[in-house]
């Protein structure tokens, strides 16, 4: 006789949704810090020459 057995598999989430606002917020917040702290590095700096490309590229200003 044969048996027939169901078994159901419950797939918990890799992460929270806690977790993931958490990881967006930081991920955004340093993101800002990047782009403000190279955007308004001062005019002779190696920071402002070495991405100073790449500002124009993403229309940001920096004279």
């Amino acid at each position: 006789m044969a048996s027939n057995t169901n078994q159901t598999q419950v797939i918990e989430p890799v992460s929270t949704l806690q977790q993931r606002v958490v990881a967006a917020t930081v991920g955004g917040l340093f993101g800002i810090f990047l782009l403000m702290g190279v955007g308004f590095a001062g005019g002779d700096n190696s920071i402002h020459n070495a991405a100073h490309d790449s500002r124009h590229a993403n229309v940001f200003p920096c004279h």
